[in-house]
């Protein structure tokens, strides 16, 4: 067995962050016009670098793999799950699933910046009334197993699909945050606290006090006095220090871009099959494109013990090993949990990641479909696309509409392709009036879909809100710990059983680590005389 070095590639790649940007010297190949430059228009391209993950993540190097392939017996002869080759692009996955204290984070930042507002916290509790049971004495978990500091480091349940994504949204803007603040680009958290008394409460270009959103911040909507930092981005464009907007002895400065490499990716749920990729862990048993041995479970061998000689016979996950045996014999307790255990328990699997067999189930992106398996994309397969557009406010200028917690308003998008200006203009009066029309339908049936519309959620408990979820859990037998077993819940349904880990697309090269490996050495172009 073969440990990827996950804390040299995790140091390899944060590198990313703070080189991200620096400026690219030279000019365009296509134009022979320099980067950079004021005097010439100011089209600034910064050096090409693969970002580091954001906080609590560790990259994923993707690949080709069967999913379905570990499962050796199906034993509720589901066929849920046929065996088909598919790739998963690299990515970036939660070392540990989301603990009780990054939920607390949570809750506290929505009290204090919206302390008024009890329906957005109420929305954001965890149900832990999950640990009732009529027959069984759990009632203690009910008041102390979210806020009690003796479980501070084991998984949320009771959290939702739906509260597992507005989470990875609210995270996605806190990390962002924090970069821009702390680099100087955004007014820094203590001058802003000693304003405002709250973060992200200062007043923006549209003079509104609502907190950091990445994409309305990208769309140069979260911008002006008491919101830039000290360390704002120069503007190279002669039309921006013409306008002198936000203009002073340094001349014209300008927010971050998505160019400029600084932002991350929004954190989301896994796709089911990058989780079962992930839990797999195969890249540990691979070397030079051959895999060793196959998996049942994230580790090696057919059994639920540990070999190794100081750890022999330990079992190796939080699951239920039979009837009425949740956690072994008094005086020598061998999965040391009754209930859940703590987010880092147990051994990481080959990439580095913790409890991806028991402990909690846990929630992926797709929607469930018993037959998934027959109609799928063998590049990064998902099912449970629904595209949307932000809504604008102010066509002319781009400006996109807000809710009232400063998020962007979405609408389903009415095509899957760019449309010619004139129809977008035609359409305008549509679009404004957010669902009028027929949204767009990423499912390949279309129009033609006429069993979704009858038979799905009618004469099945199978329907669009019916999420896949897997890993086995802390209640479980050992059979749902393989990475293939699959299982659907609703949407907006919870249990003492399930809580959740965050992803994030990794940009760029495919490749976490090139070093020993082989390379093509790229010529010197005729073009240009550089090597590339």
């Amino acid at each position: 067995m073969k440990r990827i070095s996950i804390y040299f590639t995790t140091s390899l790649l944060l590198l990313g962050i703070f080189t991200s940007c620096n400026k690219q010297t030279g000019k365009s190949s296509k134009t022979g016009m320099a980067y950079n430059d004021k005097y010439n228009g100011g089209f600034e391209v910064n050096s090409k670098v693969k970002p580091g993950p954001g906080p609590g993540l560790i990259a994923i190097e993707g690949g080709t793999f069967v999913m379905g392939g570990s499962l050796n017996q199906d034993l509720g002869y589901e066929f849920d799950n046929v065996r088909r080759r598919v790739t998963v692009a690299s990515f970036y996955m939660d070392e540990t699933e989301v603990a009780n204290v990054d939920w607390l984070e949570y809750l506290h930042w929505i009290k204090r910046n919206f302390p008024n507002d009890a329906e957005y916290y109420y929305n954001a509790l965890p149900d832990t009334l999950v640990w009732r049971q009529p027959l069984s004495y759990n009632e203690p978990y009910v008041n102390n197993y979210l806020r009690h500091p003796a479980f501070q480091d084991y998984p949320v349940v009771g959290v939702t699909w739906e509260q597992a994504n507005a989470y990875c949204e609210w995270r996605t803007d806190r990390v962002n945050e924090e970069i821009l603040r702390s680099r100087g680009f955004l007014l820094d958290y203590k001058t802003l606290t000693a304003g405002t008394g709250k973060s992200g409460g200062a007043t923006s270009v549209s003079s509104s006090s609502d907190p950091f959103n990445t994409d309305i911040y990208l769309n140069g909507q979260y911008r002006g006095e008491g919101i830039d930092g000290k360390k704002m981005k120069k503007d190279l464009n002669p039309n921006a220090a013409a306008a002198g907007t936000n203009s002073g002895s340094k001349g014209a400065v300008r927010p971050v871009r998505l160019e400029d490499g600084v932002l991350k990716q929004p954190y989301r749920l896994p796709t089911e099959a990058e989780w079962e990729y992930a839990a797999l862990a195969l890249a540990g048993n691979t070397e030079y494109e051959n895999i060793a041995d196959g998996r049942i479970y994230p580790w090696n061998g057919l059994g639920v013990r540990s070999p190794k000689k100081r750890t022999q016979g330990m079992i190796l996950a939080n699951f239920k090993r039979g009837e009425g045996d949740n956690m072994g014999t008094g005086g020598y307790l061998n999965d040391k949990a009754d209930i859940t255990a703590p987010v880092r328990s147990y051994t990481p699997n080959d990439f580095g990641l913790f409890n991806m067999a028991g402990n909690v189930n846990e929630w992926t992106a797709d929607v469930y479909r018993k037959l998934s398996f027959e109609d799928f994309s063998d590049f990064n397969p998902f099912r449970g696309n629904e595209f949307v557009n932000k809504r604008l406010s102010d066509r002319d200028k781009g400006v996109y509409a807000k809710d009232k917690y400063g998020r962007p308003i979405k609408d389903s998008a009415k095509t899957g392709k760019k449309q010619k200006w004139s129809e977008l203009q035609g359409n305008a009066a549509a679009a404004d009036s957010s669902i009028a029309g027929k949204p767009y339908n990423p499912d390949f049936r279309g129009h033609l879909d006429t069993v979704r519309a009858n038979l799905y959620g009618t004469t099945t408990l199978v329907n669009d809100r019916s999420r896949v979820y897997k890993g086995g859990s802390w209640n479980d037998r050992a059979y749902w710990l393989n990475p293939a077993t699959r299982r659907h819940m609703q949407q907006d349904e919870t249990s003492a059983e399930m809580g959740f880990r965050a992803a994030m697309t990794l940009v760029g090269s495919p490749e976490i680590i090139s070093k020993g490996k082989p390379q093509f050495t790229q010529p010197k172009s005729k073009a240009t005389g550089k090597t590339k």
